[in-house]
């Protein structure tokens, strides 16, 4: 019994393996997606025709068949994998491929939100996904239509159509929907209708607010017909320049990227510049002021500034005569920069030593000590002289005056026997009687020298 047991246990084992190997569809995962597509009408179908999805090939049909509602069932294998599962929502057309009656399957999946075909478990088409013929369509073709103007076909189409008279009587619902399956289109423009008839107020609106657009259009008819006609001259020249063109747009990414922190830096300099800008705003009536004064002053200041310059076009000879004076004179200056070196350190040296301010001294004190004058003449002094007095001052020094106010009698004749005693000529005794009238009025010796020495003679 155990040995049993394990044996179905192991069997249950491999039949599950089996079943996630095959998946819940119960095929190879390896295998096709097979399709079995419901259609009213394919008679020009045929095995290995293709089945196409947006104009790609992704499978072929795998057999036709009919079912027992007298449809005709199409089964469609889809061998890229990428478009399957099929969805409720997907549809499949036949189509005519060529002008010798080939035909092709042209297939959408439908929508990821859709939930996906269900799976035929049993009966015809087992193991395949069904897909109603309220989701498919068999437009007739062109040289069919084309052969109701022929004979019998013509006969052929009205003993029909007597006859659907009577076969079809109580049925108008089925023929209207075999008829929109025959031509999608026309389903298609029933949805489109529907919703023209649920915006008949914005169509009427339309109409009315389009006769107000179109009026000034028709107007400038001759300006817009104008743009077209540049237009079609821009899109040549574009056209011309088209590989120019792409390979601006390949760079303009990089060239954004690049372009960000300049406009980054744009918008700090906009941000501070507001108050600025806010300030000029507030001055611009009173800027506008000053330059409409401006206006008079240029317009009277335009014949002073056209004399400035025929006096320049004029002196411009004499001018330009000077060069040759002024390269000598930058010849002389090169040559005399040694020079001027030189003295500028002399008097440099003499005037941080003094040595200008003694030669003064000495110029001064050897004219005050060896010349003398007075009211009767020159005369040779036998001694220098030397008090605070004589001394070279920018200041007058506190007792020291060149002022003399009028003689005293008595000093006079004290100095006139004074000088006749020691046995000295006229002109020292003059000299001593001066000197003893300055000391008799108040003045210094200092005052009177600097005055005999001013007096130039």
């Amino acid at each position: 019994m155990r040995r049993i047991a394990l044996i179905a246990a192991g069997l249950v084992v491999v039949a599950i393996a089996v079943a996630v190997i095959r998946g819940p569809s119960g095929s190879s995962s390896r295998g096709p997606y097979l399709v079995r597509a419901i259609f009213d009408d394919a008679s020009f179908a045929a095995e290995g025709e293709n089945v196409r999805i947006a104009g790609a090939n992704v499978g072929s049909i795998h057999a036709l068949g009919v079912t027992a509602a007298k449809k005709a069932a199409v089964t469609i294998s889809i061998t890229d994998k990428r478009f399957a599962p099929f969805h409720a929502d997907a549809t499949c057309a036949i189509r005519p491929q060529s002008l010798i009656g080939e035909e092709y399957v042209d297939c959408t999946p439908g929508t990821s939100g859709a939930p996906a075909l269900p799976r035929i478990h049993s009966g015809a088409g087992k193991g395949t996904y069904y897909l109603p013929v309220t989701r498919t369509s068999s437009p007739i073709d062109s040289d069919i239509v084309q052969d109701i103007s022929t004979e019998p076909v013509r006969e052929s189409l009205a003993v029909i159509i007597n006859e659907f008279g009577t076969g079809l009587a109580g049925r108008g619902s089925d023929l209207n929907a075999v008829i929109h399956r025959a031509n999608p289109a026309l389903g298609q423009t029933d949805k489109v209708l529907k919703i023209l008839a649920g915006q008949n107020k914005t169509l009427a609106r339309l109409a009315t607010d389009s006769d107000t657009v179109l009026a000034p259009l028709a107007r400038e008819r001759n300006q817009l017909s104008g743009f077209v006609t540049q237009a079609n001259t821009t899109a040549v020249a574009s056209a011309a320049r088209a590989r120019d063109i792409s390979r601006t747009f390949n760079l303009f990414p990089s060239y954004l990227s690049q372009l960000r922190p300049l406009m980054a830096d744009l918008q700090q300099l906009a941000d501070q510049g507001t108050p600025l800008l806010t300030s000029l705003g507030q001055s611009a009536n009173a800027l506008g002021r000053q330059f409409a004064n401006l206006v008079p002053f240029a317009s009277a200041a335009r014949t002073s500034l056209i004399n400035l310059g025929n006096a320049a076009k004029e002196s411009q000879p004499s001018l330009v005569a000077t060069l040759p004076l002024a390269q000598r004179l930058s010849s002389l200056g090169s040559a005399a920069k040694p020079t001027a070196a030189n003295l500028q350190k002399l008097l440099a040296s003499l005037q941080t030593t003094g040595g200008i301010q003694q030669l003064m001294n000495l110029l001064f004190n050897g004219a005050i000590a060896g010349n003398g004058f007075n009211s009767l003449g020159h005369y040779v002094r036998q001694e220098s002289l030397d008090s605070s007095c004589t001394n070279y001052v920018f200041k007058p020094v506190a007792g020291c005056s060149a002022n003399f106010a009028a003689l005293r009698a008595a000093s006079v004749n004290e100095s006139t026997a004074t000088a006749t005693a020691h046995g000295q000529d006229s002109v020292v005794s003059r000299a001593v009687a001066s000197v003893s009238e300055s000391k008799q009025t108040g003045a210094s010796m200092q005052g009177l020298l600097t005055y005999l020495v001013g007096d130039g003679r």
